[in-house]
């Protein structure tokens, strides 16, 4: 609704008087149907910048009379109501977006954190990776030291007593050997002295024969033709280097058949010899005085 004011103004000066009229205003602020005039009448007495002052309070008091009797309305009411609502519901709205902004700011910061942590952790991680390989590695070359030098200190543990266990076979073969050359030899030298040369070449021989005829048997005991070959190999070879000691070989046959003699009595007499010192190491080895080879690990 609209209101047409129309404004006429008056002035009286010392002169004469004059009328001014001011121009027609429509008004929207003001919801009254109706219409009215309103006359001003300024004295002479003042002067014209008094008179546009007054007019200024006077416009200035009835635009805030209205306004005032506009607020006080009902309809009004509610509207202001709504508005400051809305205001306060805006005001709240930037509160929270500043809040959110704020928020997300530390997030954002508080993200970057997180990466640089993680960062951080996958190489640390990768620095424990690196650190069980190496360990891992270094316990290995460990074990294998550990094994090595414990193969070492029981391979030289073994290795000296197979070498005892030689010992022993070759003293047993060389002590019941030369007992048994013994009466072969006293029926055939007339002095003592004469003892001396059979007797050690005989020790020597039966030495050998007990270290070889352990490390043929090994651990073969049952075994009779390897043992009895072993024996026969060894009384071949001495009574046929014996029979080689003797006087030489004549193309006649009286020569031939004494050879042939000979040399059966000698390969007998060492065959008999080599046989009492193998089966004194097998008792020895079965009374486990001896043991064959190699040795049991235990």
């Amino acid at each position: 609704m609209r209101t047409e004011i129309t404004w006429k103004l008056v002035i009286k000066n010392h002169c004469k008087f004059d009328r001014l009229h001011v121009p027609s205003a429509r008004l929207s602020l003001f919801p009254s149907s109706s219409s009215s005039a309103l006359v001003v009448k300024c004295s002479n007495n003042g002067s014209p910048a008094s008179d546009e002052g007054s007019l200024k309070d006077i416009l200035s008091g009835m635009v805030d009379e209205r306004v005032e009797q506009l607020l006080n309305k009902e309809e009004n009411k509610a509207l202001l109501q709504g508005l400051e609502q809305a205001s306060s519901r805006v005001e709240i709205a930037k509160r929270q977006l500043a809040e959110i902004q704020k928020q997300e700011a530390e997030a954002r910061v508080m993200r970057e954190y997180i990466d640089q942590l993680e960062s951080k952790a996958s190489e640390i991680a990768e620095c424990q990776k690196e650190i069980l390989e190496a360990r891992a590695m270094v316990e290995e070359a460990e074990l294998s030291l550990n094994c090595a030098s414990k193969e070492m200190e029981s391979g030289m543990s073994d290795k000296d007593k197979e070498r005892l266990q030689s010992v022993i076979a070759a003293s047993v073969s060389a002590v019941i050997g030369t007992l048994a050359e013994l009466p072969i030899s006293l029926s055939r030298v007339t002095s003592n002295t004469q003892l001396i040369l059979p007797l050690a070449i005989t020790f020597v021989s039966c030495a050998l024969f007990g270290v070889t005829f352990r490390y043929a048997i090994r651990r073969d005991l049952d075994n009779f033709q390897l043992k009895a070959g072993t024996s026969a190999a060894f009384g071949c070879v001495k009574g046929l280097a014996m029979l080689e000691a003797g006087a030489p070989l004549e193309l006649n046959g009286s020569s031939i058949v004494s050879h042939a003699f000979d040399g059966a009595v000698y390969v007998s007499e060492s065959l008999l010899i080599f046989l009492f010192a193998g089966v004194a190491l097998d008792f020895c080895i079965k009374l486990r005085i001896l043991s064959p080879f190699p040795i049991e690990r235990t």
